[in-house]
């Protein structure tokens, strides 16, 4: 019989609709239950593709004797992170200050008003390496509860106060200067592992925004070393198993400090926000490698997470069916031995396939088999001959048990998603990825925004869920709008973009100037949230600042520019002390550093010479820069849709670029050359 969960549309609540389990979801109807049945209340938080959420799930929540004391002894409260970030975050901060660590599944007891009082993660079914078991711990909370109420009531309200006193290190008024950025530079070269690129030891995640703050600092100051680490990090971690030498598309990190061994999910965060830096490596560069892994994974992507609406899934999971034991184990739809080889390719390019992806009688993960990597010293091979052997080894391991897939539509992580692929699409002249952009997006307008431009986190099958959106929803879409308008030429992005910028200084900003990551009228939590740190993807913060900073430029909006400056402010006090945490808000820095510099490009869609000067701008490397294209202002009645292109007209019947930095315009370009001089452009 199916719990109250059923009735939800996250793929993990209903991944536990069956457990014995009498869970609910958050909800003030399962805090009110508490209070009448005065019980403490269990909350369980994780996501879909989460390994050890799954673990704990099948040895302690699909368990009949463990469920049942559950439900005698509390008021279970099952919760997707992905989903509600805000009540993942509010009580993971009270987890790590408790315990100093934190992680998922994460495990907390609250009062029936809400309040923690007994922190955890994983719990095994049994003791282990120290851990109490999962029974031993609701026995001894039940215990508390019954015999001292007292002493839980003291330590609850204790954690409460404790939250509600954490004062936010703000910084200095004010975005920072250059000064900052050179000091977390030097940081991050402290940091740098030389040998095998990325930052700090294992567990090893990519950097996606730190290298996305090296390659537009590199292209503001000419720094060679930060572009030396950017490009020596997105080589190692693209030859690395952390990449899918097969089907293109990252893993989650790297278990090693050699990119070897990764944690196999596959979020659409993580691929969408490295789509776009090898992209812009590629700007950067012209590497041949960045361009074919940002294609790879924009395709994985189109391929493996899109949904029938148009929309990107959140996840593919870790673990999969292995054939031979019939179990569920990490990795089993990614790994390979020498035998499988020859299975699929015969003796010869079994052989050949074998040095190529590093693939040994010993293997590199477990039971003999072997994560597909590309080693510096492997043969190498003819790109068709290459290409051939991958498509052959695809085919075959698509006909392996697929790990599932969390299908609910995130908003922040779309609007990445938007972005990548816009992006890409324009530089690499791929149309498909431009259609599959604007079709996202169309979905964020459609599903996601109601009548008042307020944005819904997430949707599964078209249905829109419950939960309101926050800070990170609207800078991340506002985003993917403001790449997919200056990519599409198409001004009605730049004015959605406008609208859910407006609700960030209505909503989310405090007077001094700082963000919240929820709404002013979002449902009270015993402490509003508000984390300006970049781990995983861009903070609400700093997303929402690189939106309203681009949205200024385009605009001249005094109000939506002096927001993104004191948002930056932040960076003060992050930057150069612990940069790797602070990506995203140093490459916003840097484009403030720069301008950004505003690209006006006039003339007609259907004149060749217009396309190329278009692109041209789109390749330019200068950090931040924002580009409009369209027809002369009033030359169809349209035109108007960007207001760059206000008072702009063709030079001489021709085509023609204007660029303007800190109020300061060139003379109007008709020449591509000339366009990509101004604006570092290093392709073409």
């Amino acid at each position: 019989m199916s719990n109250r969960l059923a009735h939800e549309t996250s793929p993990y609540l209903l991944q536990h609709a069956d457990n014995p389990v009498d869970w609910w979801p958050w909800s003030p109807d399962a805090f009110a239950e508490a209070r009448e049945r005065d019980v403490p209340v269990l909350l369980s938080v994780g996501y879909s593709s989460c390994h050890w959420c799954h673990v704990m799930a099948h040895e302690s929540f699909e368990d009949g004797p463990t469920a049942a004391y559950m439900n005698e002894h509390f008021v279970n409260i099952k919760v997707d992170r992905e989903e509600r970030p805000d009540v993942d975050a509010v009580y993971m901060e009270a987890v790590q200050a408790a315990t100093g660590q934190g992680g998922w599944p994460m495990t907390v007891f609250l009062t029936p008003d809400a309040e923690p009082f007994y922190f955890g993660t994983y719990y095994p079914p049994e003791p282990r390496h120290g851990m109490p078991s999962f029974p031993q711990v609701l026995e001894g909370v039940s215990a508390a509860w019954g015999g001292r109420r007292e002493e839980v009531a003291d330590v609850a309200q204790r954690v409460v106060r404790d939250l509600a006193g954490r004062k936010l290190d703000y910084g200095k008024a004010g975005a920072p200067g250059a000064e900052e950025l050179a000091g977390a530079l030097l940081s991050l070269t402290r940091e740098y592992d030389a040998t095998r690129g990325g930052f700090g030891g294992a567990p090893k995640f990519p950097p996606s925004m730190v290298l996305e703050f090296l390659l537009r600092h590199h292209a503001r100051t000419g720094s060679e070393g930060a572009l030396q680490m950017a490009a020596d990090t997105c080589e190692a971690m693209a030859r690395g198993g952390i990449y899918d030498q097969l089907g293109g598309g990252f893993a989650r990190y790297s278990v090693d400090r050699d990119w070897v061994v990764p944690h196999f999910e596959k979020m659409l965060y993580d691929n969408a926000l490295l789509c776009r830096v090898y992209a812009h490596l590629w700007r950067a560069t012209g590497s041949d490698l960045a361009r074919r892994v940002a294609l790879e994974t924009a395709d994985f992507m189109v391929r493996e997470l899109r949904t029938r609406e148009g929309g990107f899934a959140s996840a593919l999971d870790a673990d999969s069916e292995d054939p031979a034991s019939g179990k569920h184990v990490e990795g089993a739809y990614y790994a390979w031995t020498p035998a499988q080889l020859t299975e699929v390719l015969g003796e010869d390019d079994g052989a050949l396939a074998a040095v190529y992806f590093g693939v040994t009688d010993e293997g590199n993960f477990e039971h003999g088999a072997s994560v597909l990597t590309l080693p510096q010293e492997g043969p190498v091979l003819d790109g068709a001959r290459a290409a051939g052997i991958r498509q052959r080894l695809l085919a075959a391991r698509g006909r392996r048990p697929a790990p599932g897939r969390d299908d609910k539509v995130v908003a922040a992580w779309n609007g990445l998603a938007v972005a990548a692929l816009a992006e890409c699409g324009a530089y690499f002249e791929r149309p498909d990825l431009i259609e599959r952009a604007t079709e996202a997006a169309d979905l964020l307008v459609r599903v996601h925004m109601d009548g008042k431009a307020r944005l819904a986190r997430t949707s599964r099958d078209g249905r829109v869920g419950a939960n309101a959106g926050v800070l990170e929803d609207y800078g991340d879409v506002a985003e993917g709008f403001l790449a997919l308008g200056a990519v599409t030429g198409e001004g009605v992005w730049l004015e959605f973009a406008g609208f859910l910028l407006d609700l960030v200084l209505d909503r989310f900003t405090a007077e001094d100037g700082s963000l919240y990551d929820t709404a002013h009228d979002a449902e009270q939590l015993i402490r509003r949230p508000q984390d300006p740190t970049d781990t995983a993807a861009p903070s609400g913060w700093t997303a929402a600042a690189g939106a309203l900073l681009s949205y200024a430029a385009h605009t001249g909006s005094e109000a939506h520019r002096t927001a993104a400056e004191r948002a930056l402010g932040v960076v003060h006090a992050l930057g150069p002390r612990v940069p790797r945490f602070i990506g995203h808000g140093l490459a916003v820095a840097e484009a403030l550093l720069d301008g950004p510099r505003e690209v006006a490009v006039v003339g007609h869609p259907d004149d060749p010479a217009t396309a190329v000067l278009h692109r041209t701008a789109l390749l330019g490397t200068a950090p931040g820069a924002v580009v409009a294209a369209g027809v002369p202002q009033g030359a169809d009645g349209s035109g108007g849709e960007f207001p760059l292109l206000a008072g702009r007209s063709l030079v001489g019947d021709r085509p023609a670029a204007y660029v303007c930095r800190h109020f300061v315009c060139s003379r109007p370009t008709t020449e591509p050359a000339e366009l990509a001089e101004q604006l570092g452009s290093v392709v073409s």
